[in-house]
């Protein structure tokens, strides 16, 4: 499966963003599609997860209530919609799918065995 995000951008303080990825090539619907960012000089961090079929959405705690994962099955899209922007947001956006191990693990990179080239989000305060 190849997969290509986009939809990043600058907003500022308390503004919003939907971020996209596409998935194309082999796909199964036992694939799970996850959100991770990198912040400059940090460690990448899960942000959200989500199974192939739509269900079952997972979030890291800070960003659940502000953060929404969802998948298009008719368009193979996936997307995460950002609200409530903060400075602390900014970092380059990685969508990726784990195809081999189930949905256990969602939260762990490590996991994920096809990744997007990333969408820069940087929010300004």
């Amino acid at each position: 499966v190849q997969l290509q995000a986009s939809g990043g951008g600058l907003v500022q303080t308390g503004g919003s963003l939907r971020l996209s990825c596409v998935a194309s090539g082999r796909t199964n619907s036992n694939y799970v599609l996850g959100w991770f960012r990198q912040a400059p000089g940090r460690e990448r961090e899960f942000v959200a997860a989500i199974k192939w079929s739509g269900r079952d959405a997972r979030y890291a705690h800070s960003v659940e209530g502000r953060f929404t994962i969802s998948k298009d099955n008719a368009e193979n899209t996936f997307y995460l919609q950002i609200n409530s922007l903060k400075p602390e947001d900014t970092a380059i956006y990685y969508c990726a799918a784990e195809t081999r191990s189930g949905f256990s693990y969602y939260y762990v990179s490590a996991q994920y065995d096809h990744w997007g080239h990333g969408t820069q989000v940087t929010v300004s305060s």
